[in-house]
């Protein structure tokens, strides 16, 4: 199926690993041209040096921290007049309600709301004006039933999947469109750390770990960063234009 985005262009936010480089890759492979942006500058260009060759696309990368107004302000000028945009962040660390205080909380809302929100605010005009765009927030499934240890991020993205239900239906008429994929766990470097934590406390390999996990998935699997990708390069596309607010679940069941 051809997507009709071929010659647009997008921001992948954490693009150099897991679902971020998933996601520049699927869009990669559509014809998209990337700003690329993650804090680690030699993975970063490793990715944007993997995904010249096989596409043949501009991929411009921009390295630091997007929580970094000034880095953001380079990403969105790398841009210029971005089509697409993919928001993605690392969540902030588990732990327990007595472990956090207000500055643990304000970390959580800047990388996983408030950095959003920004770049949503610097590329939406545009959008709006040109009559055609999309964005796509990679948040959790914590959103739809909150995870225990994971009160920072429930929060930070609770927050970010709020301010999108009132936005999304405010840039509707004007051909853009705003959605949120809600990972599972797939077979990234997250699933790695968090299975080798699984290991480490209770004692077992971690292949035991894993399969441990897997256990719990319908789908018996830990999901790909490349069907990921495929799955929001989709919501990025003309075939798209209806699919509007979701808050669409890839975990394997």
């Amino acid at each position: 199926m051809d997507l009709g985005i071929s010659g647009k262009t997008a921001i992948v936010c954490a693009g150099s690993k897991g679902l971020g480089k998933g996601c520049a890759m699927a869009l990669a492979a559509e014809g998209v041209n990337l700003v690329i942006n993650a804090r680690g500058a030699e993975s970063l260009e490793a990715t944007a040096t993997e995904i010249r060759g096989a596409h043949g696309v501009t991929v411009t990368t921009v390295a630091g921290d997007i929580s970094d107004k000034d880095v953001q302000a380079e990403v969105l000028a790398g841009a210029g007049s971005a089509d697409i945009l993919v928001n993605n962040a690392g969540g902030p660390p588990p732990g327990l309600w007595a472990d956090w205080d207000r500055e643990d909380f304000i970390a959580a809302l800047d990388a996983n709301m408030l950095t959003p929100v920004a770049l949503m605010q610097g590329v939406l005009p545009g959008m709006m004006e040109r009559g055609w765009g999309r964005v796509v927030n990679i948040t959790s499934g914590a959103v739809k039933a909150p995870i225990p240890q994971l009160g920072l991020s429930n929060t930070a993205r609770a927050g970010l999947t709020g301010v999108v239900a009132g936005t999304a239906r405010q840039v509707a008429e004007k051909g853009v469109t705003i959605n949120n994929l809600l990972p599972g766990i797939h077979a990234t470097d997250r699933a790695d750390m968090l299975d080798a934590g699984v290991s480490k406390a209770q004692g077992i390999t971690v292949a035991e770990a894993t399969a441990q996990r897997q256990a719990t998935i319908p789908a018996r699997r830990y999901g790909t960063a490349e069907e990921f990708g495929a799955a929001c390069a989709f919501l990025c596309s003309q075939h798209a234009s209806l699919i509007l607010e979701q808050k669409s679940e890839l975990d394997g069941g």
